[in-house]
């Protein structure tokens, strides 16, 4: 790209904090037109505040934007739109039950009558007909009339970038008015296939004038598809540079703010499981309806086996079929637990606990607990677990969502351990809580697996799997690697395996 071109977005000592913690910290960075620029770092860094103050999501406490030469501080995400800055969030948005067409307008419905709200149908299909050709080579393969959960995951996502061109508005001819798209995680749900086939749309909206900025953790796609890139690191600009002249290995010294260490000496990758006991799970070739993709894995009990993977790549999704939770499209669980299996979930608030009922009540409830029983009883029960937990309450009967996040995780601990189960599966245990309580989090997992339980752990925090597992494997895209000795890995070895 030529470096003389004027930016499209410039970005100079931006800062933001919420409350005594300060989130950004003199952010600065240059957007060419007509290119797309990655914007990486670990979960943390501040990624998510820098674009939800470019979408007017968030208003800055200093430092300056301008867009096209001219300031640039949107009150709202849809005077971002207005402006022609527009986001393709991570998670997906669409209505499956309404059709393509309806999708893309869906807001933004021209009206042949405003006063009476009457919607003019005609359009409304040539507006979705211009966005959708934007995005799809074929536009056959993305029918308007097809509702869009039909559709594969692949082109729901241009579903939802035609979205996107469409609020930010699509001139007569097909003509783009969106400046600068901000596609936040666009593949981390698709198999290299779609990706690639993803990537070649989105390389053509560039082609076409448009500017990207692509949030991703994929160092994969950084190489293949960006531009440039930037790295932020506890709010800070960490590293920058064209990413065909910078190696992977560099990248993740620049995220991780640490040199990048090769696998520890003394271990050997197809070293025994530390876990001597016997083997409790036994999963082969196991496909979930989505994720994972033929995963194996054998759990010993007294062994913690860690899961690494990036934000999509199927985690939870490979322990709720491991628990039976959800079904599995192909493949063997095979369980030698007598006492069973239990998950403990990284949605404490809408899975996990009851947070309107007591803590009694959350750890009471279990397929296992009598259907009745005395309420002194019950306290009682809860009571031990708080002690036993050192959980910070009032008393068994406070609620659950009163709690702090690191009790309330307690909590759920308390309600897995008094069902004795065999198998733990456990899920970003030490997610939103603060550093003391995910120390005795992971030290209460240590300590279960010493007693003979068989624990796998999935955690976003590498440093946790790393100090915490006995062997970790890396689920990519859907697909899990052979499981290796903790010792064997690096948080930088981990994380560029599962950005590769």
């Amino acid at each position: 790209m030529a470096g003389a071109r004027a930016p499209l977005l410039e970005v100079t000592g931006l800062a933001k904090a919420f409350g005594p913690n300060a989130v950004l910290r003199d952010v600065s960075l240059r957007v060419l037109p007509a290119s797309i620029h990655a914007l990486l770092g670990e979960n943390g860094a501040g990624k998510s505040t820098l674009t939800r103050i470019l979408l007017g999501m968030e208003r800055a406490d200093a430092g300056a934007v301008l867009l096209g030469g001219a300031p640039y501080a949107p009150a709202s995400a849809e005077r971002a739109r207005r402006a022609g800055v527009v986001l393709v969030p991570q998670e997906r948005t669409l209505c499956a039950h309404l059709t393509v067409a309806d999708n893309v307008v869906l807001g933004i419905e021209p009206a042949a009558r405003a006063r009476l709200g009457i919607r003019d149908r005609a359009r409304a299909r040539a507006v979705a007909r211009e966005a959708i050709a934007l995005v799809a080579a074929d536009p056959a393969r993305v029918p308007l009339d097809a509702p869009a959960g039909e559709l594969g995951v692949a082109d729901q996502q241009l579903v939802e970038i035609a979205r996107a061109l469409a609020q930010g508005g699509v001139r007569e001819g097909g003509r783009l008015a969106a400046r600068l798209l901000v596609l936040d995680e666009p593949t981390s749900s698709l198999g290299h296939e779609d990706a690639a086939r993803l990537f070649e749309r989105v390389r053509a909206l560039r082609d076409a004038g448009l500017a990207v900025l692509l949030v991703t953790h994929f160092l994969s796609d950084v190489a293949a598809h960006a531009d440039r890139y930037t790295v932020l690191r506890d709010g800070r600009v960490a590293g920058e540079g064209d990413p065909r002249e910078a190696a992977p290995a560099q990248i993740v010294r620049e995220m991780l703010g640490r040199a990048f260490e090769e696998a520890r000496e003394g271990a050997a990758p197809d070293a025994a499981p530390p876990g001597s006991g016997e083997v409790v799970l036994d999963a082969r070739d196991v496909s979930g309806v989505k994720r994972p993709e033929r995963a194996s894995l054998t759990l010993r009990r007294g062994e913690i086996l860690g899961i690494a993977g990036l934000v999509g790549s199927g985690r939870t999704e490979l322990l709720r079929v491991l628990a039976g939770l959800d079904p599995k499209r192909s493949g063997t669980v095979t369980l030698r637990a007598p006492r069973g299996v239990g998950l403990l979930s990284e949605d404490r608030g809408g899975e996990g606990l009851m947070l309107g009922r007591s803590i009694a009540e959350n750890i009471w409830l279990s397929p296992r607990a009598p259907r009745f029983a005395a309420p002194g009883s019950l306290l009682a029960e809860a009571s031990r677990w708080i002690e036993e937990l050192a959980i910070r309450a009032g008393g068994p009967d406070q609620r659950a969502g009163e709690l702090s996040g690191g009790n309330q995780q307690k909590v759920q601990l308390a309600r897995l351990l008094r069902e004795d189960v065999d198998v733990l599966l456990v899920d970003e245990p030490t997610r939103g809580i603060d550093v003391a309580s995910k120390a005795q989090v992971l030290s209460l997992l240590r300590d279960l697996a010493a007693a003979g339980k068989a624990i796998v752990l999935v955690s976003s925090r590498l440093d946790e799997l790393v100090t915490t597992c006995d062997r970790i494997a890396v689920l990519r895209r859907g697909a899990l690697g052979p499981p290796r000795p903790a010792s064997s890995w690096t948080e930088a070895s981990l994380l560029l395996e599962a950005s590769s």
